[in-house]
């Protein structure tokens, strides 16, 4: 994989730490599923489904995750891939967490939230 931050420049790293998809915030199915750790952040920007998946579950993740792939295909510059954005993104997703959240650990593992900091990339600034 390429060196993904030395790319960015601070205003692009900036812009995208706000990516979360607003009418998404708004919809209490989502929350309830962030909630109740049936989904959780990923490194990778998007959002990933952490056990089984209902067929509703699965429709309101990928309506999110297309959404979000939407966002960084706007954001991304000459200077930048839709991936870089997405890389950053998930940095700032994961980083964002409450405690008691769901979200994808560097090796693939769910893990939850607790007082501490996420573990990430280390990468992620």
């Amino acid at each position: 994989m390429r060196k993904l931050l030395p790319t960015f420049g601070l205003a692009a790293m900036l812009s995208v730490a706000m990516v979360a998809p607003a009418s998404a915030q708004r919809d209490p199915a989502y929350q309830a599923a962030r909630q109740g750790g049936l989904v959780g952040e990923q490194p990778d920007g998007y959002l990933g489904i952490v056990g089984s998946a209902t067929p509703e579950l699965q429709a309101m993740v990928n309506n999110i995750n297309i959404q979000r792939k939407r966002q960084y295909t706007q954001q991304a510059t000459t200077s930048s891939t839709v991936e870089q954005m997405a890389f950053v993104t998930g940095c700032n997703l994961i980083s964002r967490t409450a405690p008691g959240e769901k979200y994808r650990a560097p090796d693939g593992r769910w893990l939850t939230r607790g007082g501490d900091a996420p573990v990430r990339d280390a990468r992620c600034l």
